[in-house]
């Protein structure tokens, strides 16, 4: 019998996320000057500075090459950002190897074919519930969210609160 996905959650140290489709709903705004533009979920990235400042690994490795991307996701904290990655392993790996992380700690949510790869090899793969049937399929945990409308949330915060790391009381922070 399969394990349940929330046997896994006690485990993850990393979390590690593609972008369009997954901290963005893969919607793109082209202006006249033919710049692309996404929008991001505010819930989400409440979500990822918790990750980041409770001591988690935050990894982004994407496709997309959006430098307001980076900036908006420097600005949580995140310091390991691979975008225009087309071999998504390479990244995964050198990401790993530098920082001495295990892939069964590793969570990863991807929603497109180009994922699959990373997918295969991490211990959580997961995925937004509007992920491609293919992400589905591999996925050990399909979100209830959208991409781009909480999916990163859901993971980090289940994950979080397994281990006892949500914060419950902001206050008491201040």
């Amino acid at each position: 019998m399969e394990k349940s996905y929330k046997e896994y959650l006690q485990h993850i140290t990393t979390f590690i996320f593609d972008v369009d489709g997954v901290l963005t709903d893969g919607t793109v705004i082209i202006n006249t000057d033919g710049e692309l533009l996404r929008t991001m979920n505010i819930k989400d990235g409440y979500a990822l500075k918790a990750a980041v400042e409770q001591g988690y690994n935050v990894c982004i490795i994407s496709g997309g090459k959006n430098e307001g991307v980076r900036q908006r996701l420097k600005g949580l904290g995140i310091k390991n950002i691979y975008l225009g990655a087309h071999q998504k392993v390479d990244q995964l790996k050198e990401y790993l190897d530098t920082n001495s992380i295990k892939l069964e700690n590793v969570l990863y949510m991807g929603d497109d074919i180009p994922d699959l790869p990373v997918m295969k090899m991490v211990g959580l793969p997961t995925c937004p519930q509007d992920a491609v049937a293919e992400v589905r399929e591999i996925s050990k945990y399909i979100s209830f969210k959208k991409g781009g409308k909480g999916s990163v949330r859901d993971v980090i915060e289940q994950v979080l609160k397994v281990q006892g790391k949500w914060i419950l009381d902001y206050d008491a922070k201040a």
